[in-house]
């Protein structure tokens, strides 16, 4: 049995949860947000929460904390929303917004450039410091892996675009082995 799954979602003021047709609608203050779910696990509303249950099957019972946590990020994603930071290392690498896309110039010949999602906001606080802000997580995280992806970084100059919080583990340089 799923512990998550077990816990009732509770929904605060201002958030509107609709559910029909196998799909859970959520709107808020910062957007709309749609996702459908299984027919294996049934989604209901009582007493201004969100309730998830599963049937008796190996599959459903897999599925009910899924889907119980995608309602629950789609419920805190329209309330408070959710921000990844990326830093760039790297000497001349730096990164600038135009309008609803960004240019990352990471060594390469030619600026890259990346088009934000709809619902995605992309921020410069620094030409080194990325921070990309939107209600779904999962595109949110989805937007930060392509940029990352531009140029990760690499473990001896540690040089690339890196997560904030992320620790990259340094290599010896060949010099060090004699």
């Amino acid at each position: 049995m799923s512990r998550l799954g077990k816990k009732p979602i509770p929904i605060p003021k201002g958030v509107d949860v609709t559910i029909a047709d196998g799909k859970v609608v959520v709107k808020g203050p910062k957007g709309t947000l749609t996702r459908a779910y299984s027919p294996k696990v049934k989604v209901a509303m009582s007493d201004s929460q969100v309730v998830c249950t599963a049937g008796r099957d190996r599959v459903s019972m897999q599925l009910w904390g899924l889907t119980r946590m995608l309602v629950s990020n789609m419920i805190t994603g329209v309330t408070t929303g959710y921000r990844k930071v990326l830093d760039i290392e790297g000497v001349g690498y730096k990164a600038e917004v135009k309008g609803d896309s960004i240019n990352i110039v990471v060594g390469y010949s030619h600026p890259v450039v990346i088009k934000a999602a709809a619902g995605i906001t992309l921020k410069t606080e620094t030409p080194t410091r990325i921070s990309i802000e939107g209600a779904d997580k999962e595109m949110v995280g989805r937007v930060a892996s392509e940029m990352r992806k531009v140029r990760p970084p690499e473990p001896y100059k540690a040089k690339g675009i890196r997560y904030a919080d992320e620790h990259i583990r340094r290599k010896v340089g060949k010099a060090a082995g004699k």
